[in-house]
C-alpha cells in the first residue's frame, strides 16, 4: 500500500466515480482501477460495489475512507510541519474562519498577517463555525477562527479574542419599533406575540438565545431560519420578524430591542487541536489575533 494508491481510492470513493478520479488525478482509467483493484488484494477486501455503470461503497470501503482520509491529512500536516521550519515563517496554513468572523472582524488580522509573512501560503475556508471545529478535531483544519462553542470538546483547545454581545432587533417600522419609541417596556413574553428570524438549529447563536429565553418559559414562533447573519439581518431589515444580531451590526436598518432581563453574548476565538504542534505560520497568526 502506497501513498498513491490510497489517493486514488479517495479520490473514486469522494467524486463515485473511476473517470472523474482519474480525470482529478491526471491518470488514465484503467491506471485508478488498477491501482484500486490492487489495494483490495492486498486488503483481502471489496472495497466498492460495481453497480452496472456506478459504484458504492461497502462497509469495508467506508472504514477505509475513513482511515485514509486522517493518514493523508496528517502526510499533509508533517509536510507542512516540515516546510515551516526554515528561518522565515513560510509553508501552507489551512484556516477556517465564519462568514461573520471573516467579513466583521478578521480583514485587519489578515491584511497585517499576509504583509507581514508575505511567504505564507494562506487557504482560507469559509464555514460554519460548528463545521470548522468539527474539521479541527478531525485534523483536516489547523486553525479556526469562529464563534467559540458552549459545549467545548476536550480535546479543543480555545482562546476568546472577541467578546460579541448580542442584541434584540427589528425593522425601524416593525411594531416592537413602535412599543421601543413610546417608552413601553418590552419582555420576553411581548416578543412571544411576533414571528422570529432565528440562526438554523444547531448553530451557537441560536443556542444561546434560546438559553437566554428559557428562564421566561416563553416559545418562539420561527418564520425563516438561515446559517447566515448577514442574511437574518436582510430579513430583519424589511420586516420578517425580529431576530438576535451582534450588537456591532445594528446600523440604521435595524434597531436594538432592549427586552427586560435579557442578556445575551457569543464568544469569537481561535480553535486548535490540544496536543498539535502548530506550525510556525499557525503560531504567527495567533500572536496577531491576541495582539
Amino acid at each position: 500500500m502506497d501513498i498513491a494508491t490510497m489517493k486514488a481510492f479517495v479520490a473514486v470513493a469522494e467524486s463515485g466515480s473511476f473517470s472523474r478520479a482519474s480525470e482529478q488525478l491526471f491518470m488514465t482509467q484503467p491506471a485508478v482501477s488498477k491501482r484500486v483493484a490492487a489495494l483490495e488484494d492486498d486488503l483481502g477486501v471489496t472495497l466498492f460495489d460495481r453497480l452496472g455503470r456506478g459504484i458504492q461503497l461497502t462497509e469495508a470501503g467506508q472504514k477505509f475512507l475513513t482511515s485514509s482520509r486522517r493518514i493523508l491529512a496528517d502526510i499533509q500536516i508533517s509536510r507542512d510541519e516540515v516546510l515551516s521550519l526554515g528561518a522565515d515563517v513560510g509553508g501552507r496554513l489551512r484556516l477556517a474562519t465564519s462568514h461573520h468572523v471573516g467579513i466583521h472582524r478578521l480583514p485587519p488580522v489578515l491584511k497585517g498577517f499576509t504583509q507581514t509573512y508575505p511567504d505564507v501560503e494562506l487557504d482560507l475556508l469559509f464555514m460554519d463555525s460548528e463545521l470548522a471545529c468539527d474539521e479541527v478535531l478531525s485534523g483536516h483544519i489547523e486553525l479556526a477562527v469562529v464563534t467559540l462553542p458552549d459545549q467545548l470538546e476536550n480535546a479543543l483547545l480555545t482562546e476568546l479574542v472577541w467578546p460579541d454581545p448580542l442584541s434584540i432587533v427589528c425593522a425601524p417600522d416593525h411594531p416592537l419599533a413602535s412599543k421601543v419609541m413610546a417608552g413601553i417596556e418590552i419582555t420576553a413574553e411581548t416578543l412571544t406575540s411576533y414571528n422570529a428570524v432565528l440562526p438554523a438549529r444547531g448553530t451557537v447563536t441560536r443556542t444561546i438565545l434560546l438559553e437566554a429565553l428559557q428562564p421566561f418559559n416563553v416559545s418562539v414562533e420561527t418564520s425563516l431560519e438561515t446559517n447566515y447573519l448577514e442574511t437574518i439581518k436582510m430579513m430583519v431589515s424589511v420586516g420578517l420578524g425580529w431576530s438576535a444580531l451582534p450588537s456591532n451590526m445594528i446600523d440604521e436598518g435595524v434597531i436594538a430591542v432592549p427586552v427586560r432581563g435579557l442578556e445575551m453574548q457569543r464568544r469569537l476565538g481561535s480553535v486548535c487541536l490540544r496536543g498539535r504542534t502548530l506550525s510556525r505560520a499557525a503560531k504567527a497568526f495567533i500572536g496577531l489575533l491576541q495582539g
